[in-house]
């Protein structure tokens, strides 16, 4: 199968193992992009919203091609990748994986960036002024324009929280990434909802199609099929903070004649995710 495959951990063997038992009438590649398009739409579904019959469709257009069994593997594989990210959430698993089998010489040439570097990055942006600025304002935002898999936001994130800083990012930093490839976007959208991240990605082009929202912070993104929320989004701090900045904007600015607002996304219903309380106040979804 060509050349050897460097894998670091069990959690990488087993993932690949059971990838590999679904090719045959599929290639690695096919069967990677189903298992994250699949992966994503399940996590984003549980919230509802304005676009779930689309994405159910769209969910329901790739696992036509496997029988029963074989979905089941995909819901193992996805069990791996979230016990993996509990035991150690400092790690870009799905960029390492992606870069590991090849598959990134099979899409466009993308070459993401290593976690190392992103964690070095990270350490640089992480300013020592930033509990003060969240005393003060509440909450800071980090935006990645090219997001990839999202290693330099899951960097910050575990920044944030290592001794000395003790930052909760669940309840003090909102997330905020794009990327062009959608594929790209949605191990992004994955890791980040597995890692407990508020905030959103979105599938576009940075330099024509930047990320707008209807407040200058960037908390509430105009809302589309492109955007994909993360379930810690929802948590309460964030949703009574979407309400203020509705609040703000009735109040204090108009939107352009003919032009409607985009509302803030609705908070999952009462068949939501539950979660549980963790170490330092943060929550998880499992």
């Amino acid at each position: 199968m060509g050349k050897a495959i460097r894998l670091r951990g069990e959690c990488q063997k087993n993932i690949v193992k059971l990838l590999d038992g679904l090719c045959g009438r599929y290639s690695r590649w096919e069967v990677w992009q189903d298992f994250i398009i699949m992966s994503a739409i399940s996590i984003a579904n549980v919230l509802g919203g304005p676009h779930r019959e689309a994405r159910e469709r769209e969910y329901m257009e790739h696992a036509s091609r496997y029988s029963s069994k074989e979905l089941e593997v995909f819901a193992q594989m996805l069990a791996e990748v979230a016990m993996e990210m509990e035991r150690e959430p400092d790690q870009d698993l799905l960029g390492e994986l992606f870069m590991a089998l090849g598959l990134s010489n099979e899409w466009k040439g993308q070459f993401f960036t290593p976690y190392s570097v992103c964690r070095a990055m990270s350490g640089m942006t992480y300013s020592d002024d930033l509990k003060a600025r969240i005393e003060q304002r509440g909450w800071v935002a980090v935006n990645d324009p090219a997001c990839g898999a999202g290693a330099l936001l899951i960097a910050f994130a575990n920044e944030c929280r290592r001794p000395g800083n003790d930052i909760n990012f669940q309840t003090s930093v909102l997330f905020v990434a794009q990327d062009i490839d959608f594929l790209a976007g949605m191990m992004c959208y994955i890791q980040l909802s597995l890692m407990g991240c508020p905030g959103y990605v979105v599938i576009d082009d940075s330099i024509s199609h930047p990320i707008t929202g209807i407040d200058p912070r960037g908390l509430i993104p105009r809302d589309g099929p492109n955007v994909w929320y993360t379930p810690m989004y929802f948590r309460d701090v964030w949703h009574w903070r979407r309400l203020w900045v509705q609040m703000d904007c009735l109040l204090f600015t108009a939107a352009p004649k003919g032009q409607a607002e985009t509302p803030a996304p609705e908070p999952p219903g009462t068949n939501g995710p539950a979660l549980s309380e963790g170490k330092g106040g943060q929550l998880t979804l499992f």
